[in-house]
C-alpha cells in the first residue's frame, strides 16, 4: 500500500483480516512476514500507525486493542489519490491508467462518475 513500509502494510492486512479489535501479541501470532519479529516492534509499528491515522486504538484494562481507521478500500483510494498528487502530472497518469483497465473497470469508473454528477446536482 502506497505510504506504508512493508511491515506496516502486513500490520494493516492483520488488522483488515481481523473481525474484532486486537491487541498487539494478537498481531504479532498472526503476521506472517517471514522472519521473527519483537513484540515491542510489533507494538512501535502499531503506534505509528496510529499516529498517522491508520489505526484507532482504545485502553482495555491495560493494553491497547486496534483496529483499522479506514477499510482496505478506502485507504487504496486514499493511496491512489496520493500517487496522482504526487506525480506532477494527475492527467497523464489517469489517461495512462484508463488504457490499461479492463472493460468491466471500465464500466465500474462511469458507473460512479454518473453517481457522482447526479449528487452535485
Amino acid at each position: 500500500m502506497h505510504g506504508l513500509g512493508d511491515l506496516e502494510a502486513a500490520v494493516m492486512d492483520v488488522l483488515w483480516r481481523a473481525e474484532e479489535p486486537v491487541r498487539v501479541r494478537e498481531v504479532l501470532d498472526r503476521l506472517d512476514t517471514g522472519r521473527k519479529l519483537a513484540y515491542t516492534t510489533v507494538m512501535t509499528v502499531l503506534d505509528n500507525l496510529h499516529r498517522k491515522r491508520w489505526v484507532d486504538r482504545e485502553l482495555q484494562g491495560k493494553a491497547y486493542v486496534y483496529r483499522p481507521a479506514l477499510r482496505r478500500e478506502e485507504a487504496a483510494a486514499r493511496a491512489l489519490r496520493e500517487v496522482l498528487d504526487a506525480s506532477g502530472d494527475p492527467r497523464a497518469v489517469l489517461l495512462h491508467f484508463v488504457e490499461n483497465v479492463s472493460d468491466e473497470e471500465t464500466d465500474l469508473m462511469r458507473a460512479a462518475l454518473r453517481r457522482k454528477r447526479i449528487r452535485r446536482r
